[in-house]
């Protein structure tokens, strides 16, 4: 990386970029604080950013903040090796320098919902980083937010002096060099697995926004565990910043903007909102952004206002070519292609693109390189870097932090964001910074310069349309339900299920959860059908292999064994549901789909009872113990309920049951009562959706639809008897579950 003087001689102002306005950043409106940082540098990818990252780490003397999304003890941040003298481990690297250094205390803080995707995840983190660690290594799970939201800020804090922030989590599947390589060796999880193409940005910094960034962590730190971490007085006087890693920029102002969700009394903080907002108001000649996600509403619309005027900035959306995995596709990837719709029909004078970066040895069918860096760079003016997507959750409802720096007169700055613009820009092209740098001097647009560098035997940047097909389209709920702006109220939920008439919401909030089953239903049969997944796996092949399980006599054993490890596994029930009635049939596989529900839901029913409230309240989470009283105090109705409305996973359920110390009479009846409608519906979909693939006409999927409109219809009149039937009339609706 080249330091300040390089970039001074290098890099000319651009004469194309506009002259100094207003200052667009405002302390109170769209960020937090302005803070003075020594060293600034940004790092793209995760070879730079990870190996920075343990370098600063290494040199830790007292404070060490880590926050994310996601964490994995069993991350290398650099997995070629550091031989720095210590374990390369994540967790076994963060043990060993407290053990050594008397004085270091370690705060590591993720999300507490990571238990939830434990097929995806480190399963027990809570105990590979906190039980089995020194007692000076501090780990919990962030449970101090809204339903529905989740922590999402990634955040790392050395000694108050020295601080990262970016799209980066310190897990698995983010590590990759800028050279995106076929085949690279180190490109592979901790069980050895390989995995595609990755990139994402960071910012370091340091002094007193590091300092700031600190005081942030400790408040995060204090609002999930109650406790204020101690802080030495004086800052640290030994040098943290990492090796080889020169700055960009020395001597800058730092602003710090977050999202804060709404807690208590205190409204919610919208500062990364307000900070976009205001910067696509300003722009003036482009606006390019790097982002995973694209479906924010808010966003799109003032992006819409810009495109129609008649003068206006190039718009250069970098985002990957498909969401991950056909699922997210099938509901993010259907936000993001209304929105793109909705902006090319805004869009009447040609400035507005969708771009993912191609690899020239990924095939076409693999998709483009996997974008989650979260960049906004406008007109040379303005950048920020941070975790925030353009999602309308992230601007809302998650907790997010974004670092920013605005040129205004110091051209230093200005060269700084440039250089930042180029090198991505560069990286996506397969070409030099220079010659970036060269052509956005040249021209005016910055879809001409892509244009220009454009090549098709190397790395670069497709413009795409995704496509919106309308079966699919028709059947995704509202931007609300996938990408929702507000927190989700469980007791308004489950008081909307058996509310008077008078008192409930409209139809499309009352069938949400229904309609997700129904959805992922669908997904699964038009994945099958339109897309290589079809092709892979023959589907004659596997209804032979299930018919010939369905005749083997140790079926309903394996059966059982099946929703048992699916309990622990934290399965989706209505996955196992669906599978046991494409095996058995509708008919057998409703049987056996209550008898492996009961029997799964009584083993993690046990588990529960015998760990005992308290200790499930450290596993999941503050909100799951509020559960718990609520189930206590209402026993069956409660059960009946929450098998109805899916407040919490099914095994989430069984185990806050059993800490309830619910009778097993109500728990058991509750469940096959609750269940029933569930295991009924999905069957009957299942069977339906067999036929459409086996025999795919119009005929078969029209016959698939109207199933589906039957399940929703039943569902709409058994929740109208629940309603008129559950409680006496004119119970309050404050007083129904509590």
């Amino acid at each position: 990386m080249r330091d300040e003087a390089d970039l001074a001689t290098s890099f000319a102002v651009d004469e194309h970029s506009p002259a100094p306005q207003a200052r667009l950043l405002a302390p109170g409106r769209n960020c937090w604080r302005i803070e003075h940082a020594r060293r600034l540098a940004f790092l793209v990818d995760g070879e730079e950013y990870f190996s920075a990252v343990r370098s600063a780490l290494a040199k830790a003397q007292h404070s060490i903040f880590i926050l994310g999304w996601d964490i994995d003890s069993r991350m290398l941040l650099v997995p070629s090796g550091a031989n720095d003298g210590y374990p390369e481990p994540l967790c076994d690297f963060l043990n060993a320098l407290v053990a050594e250094r008397r004085g270091l205390r370690v705060y590591v803080l993720s999300w507490d919902y990571a238990m939830l995707y434990a097929l995806e995840r480190e399963w027990l983190p809570l105990y590979k980083f906190d039980w089995q660690t020194h007692r000076r290594l501090s780990f919990r799970l962030d449970d101090h937010h809204p339903v529905g939201a989740s922590h999402h800020q990634k955040v790392v804090v050395i000694d108050d002096t020295v601080a990262f922030v970016a799209g980066f989590d310190l897990t698995r599947c983010r590590w990759d060099t800028s050279r995106h390589e076929s085949g690279d060796p180190l490109r592979v999880d901790a069980a050895g697995k390989r995995y595609g193409p990755f990139h994402d940005v960071g910012v370091v910094v340091e002094g007193d926004c590091a300092r700031a960034l600190s005081d942030l962590a400790r408040d995060r730190w204090r609002r999930a565990t109650g406790r204020m971490p101690r802080r030495k007085m004086r800052a640290a006087q030994h040098d943290v910043w990492p090796d080889d890693v020169a700055p960009i920029l020395t001597d800058v102002e730092v602003a710090i903007s977050r999202t804060d969700p709404p807690e208590g009394n205190r409204a919610a903080v919208t500062e990364i909102r307000q900070l976009h907002l205001d910067a696509i108001a300003a722009a003036r000649r482009y606006m390019y952004a790097e982002n995973q996600y694209f479906t924010s509403r808010t966003i799109s619309a003032a992006l819409a206002q810009r495109l129609v005027a008649d003068a206006g900035p190039d718009i250069a959306i970098v985002s990957p070519h498909t969401q991950s995995g056909w699922l997210e596709a099938s509901t993010m990837g259907v936000l993001r292609a209304r929105i793109h719709r909705d902006l090319k029909h805004a869009d009447q004078h040609a400035r507005y693109r969708l771009y993912c970066p191609a690899l020239p040895w990924l095939g076409k069918d693999d998709g483009c390189l996997n974008v989650h860096s979260k960049v906004l760079i406008i007109d040379d003016e303005l950048l920020t870097v941070g975790s925030a997507n353009l999602s309308d959750r992230s601007m809302s409802l998650d907790t997010e932090c974004n670092l920013v720096i605005e040129a205004g007169s110091d051209a230093r700055v200005r060269r700084g964001i440039m250089s930042l613009r180029d090198r991505l820009l560069s990286e996506h092209l397969g070409c030099s910074p220079e010659r970036v740098h060269d052509a956005m001097r040249m021209h005016t647009s910055l879809h001409k310069v892509i244009e220009l560098l454009d090549r098709d035997d190397g790395a670069h940047l497709v413009a795409i349309d995704p496509d919106l097909d309308p079966m699919v389209d028709a059947v995704t709920p509202d931007h609300g339900v996938i990408d929702p702006e507000q927190p989700l109220d469980p007791d308004l939920i489950m008081a909307d299920v058996i509310a008077a008439p008078e008192h409930r919401s409209n139809a499309k909030a009352r069938l949400a959860g229904l309609l997700a089953i129904v959805i992922a239903l669908a997904a699964m049969a038009l994945a099958w059908r339109f897309t290589p997944l079809g092709q892979k796996l023959d589907f004659d092949v596997l209804v032979q292999y299930a018919d010939w399980i369905q005749q083997q006599p140790f079926a309903p054993v394996v059966v059982a064994l099946a929703y048992v490890v699916g309990a622990f596994l934290v399965v989706p029930l209505v996955l196992l549901v669906a599978a046991t009635a494409v095996v058995f049939g509708p008919a057998l596989g409703m049987l056996y789909s209550m008898i492996g529900a009961l029997i799964s839901g009584s083993i993690i029913y046990s588990v529960g009872r015998r760990l005992g409230r308290d200790a499930v309240r450290r596993l999941a989470g503050r909100r799951l113990n509020d559960l718990s009283r609520r189930l206590s105090r209402r026993g069956l109705l409660a059960i009946v309920l929450v098998r109805i409305v899916p407040v919490a996973p099914f095994s989430m359920i069984n185990v806050v049951a059993g800490a309830s110390h619910i009778g097993w009479r109500d728990f058991l009846l509750g469940t096959a009562v609750g269940l029933a409608p569930m295991i009924v519906l999905t069957s009957m979909f299942v069977d339906r959706a067999v036929a459409a693939l086996q025999h795919p006409s119009v005929q078969t999927f029209a016959l698939l639809g109207g199933t589906a409109a039957l399940i929703v219809a039943v569902a709409w009149f058994v929740r109208r008897k629940l309603d008129r039937s559950a409680l006496p009339a004119g119970t309050p609706a404050t007083d129904k579950i509590a």
